[in-house]
């Protein structure tokens, strides 16, 4: 026969087993408020990423083939330029000045064999995705397609050659203002760039495509 003591702990055990299991089942049923909040902060999580640290892009246009083919998805760090300088050779997603996107438009006047000097003074809505060949105080000229830097021509065995053309031969050069990068596309005989538009201010810049994802036989690092 039991004592009354030994039939008050197994009551106590019964009603903690009880609240044990309470607890259990509440752990795995999460309330729809709860629900909206995880979906809300994975959200806000996401947007901030893409807002400041990295942002996918979709490549609209041949005019950097070879490296980067249409549809292809490139990853954008938009940091790294807050803390150092663009560098010559980085494939860029940036601002185009006004007058880019529907005209090759120039800010300043220019000789018909010089590439523009200075963009307009208002950036476009749109972005663009090119390299940049020259950045602050460098001179400048396209010569067949490729860039004479400083007064030498460049190395460049990731461009698409021009097949000839005025748009391939600006032989006259230019001097890039301070804070400003000239860009080009890879595919030179098929890209409006800052030949025809001008050199970039450094605030217009978004930020350099580091990493490729799609499609899957693309995945790598630029």
């Amino acid at each position: 026969m039991e004592t009354e003591d030994s039939s008050d702990a197994k009551t106590e055990s019964v009603r903690r087993r009880r609240r044990r299991a309470k607890e259990t089942d509440d752990s795995h049923g999460n309330s729809p408020l709860e629900l909206i909040l995880i979906v809300a902060v994975a959200l806000g999580l996401a947007l901030g990423i893409q807002a400041f640290l990295v942002k996918p892009y979709r490549i609209p246009s041949e005019s950097m083939v070879p490296t980067l083919v249409i549809g292809q998805r490139v990853l954008v760090n938009r940091i790294g330029n807050r803390f150092g300088d663009p560098n010559v050779g980085d494939v860029t997603v940036f601002h185009p000045p006004s007058g880019a996107e529907n005209a090759n438009e120039c800010g300043a006047p220019h000789k018909e064999d010089q590439p523009c000097p200075m963009p307009t003074k208002t950036k476009a809505d749109v972005n663009f995705i090119k390299r940049i060949v020259a950045g602050p105080g460098d001179t400048l000229s396209i010569v067949d397609g490729h860039v004479v830097r400083n007064g030498k021509r460049q190395k460049e065995p990731f461009i698409r050659p021009c097949s000839g053309g005025e748009e391939c031969n600006f032989p006259t050069q230019i001097k890039i203002p301070p804070n400003h990068y000239f860009m080009m596309g890879d595919n030179r005989g098929a890209s409006d760039d800052s030949r025809f538009w001008g050199p970039v201010p450094r605030e217009w810049i978004i930020g350099n495509a580091f990493a490729t994802y799609w499609p899957p036989k693309k995945i790598g690092v630029l």
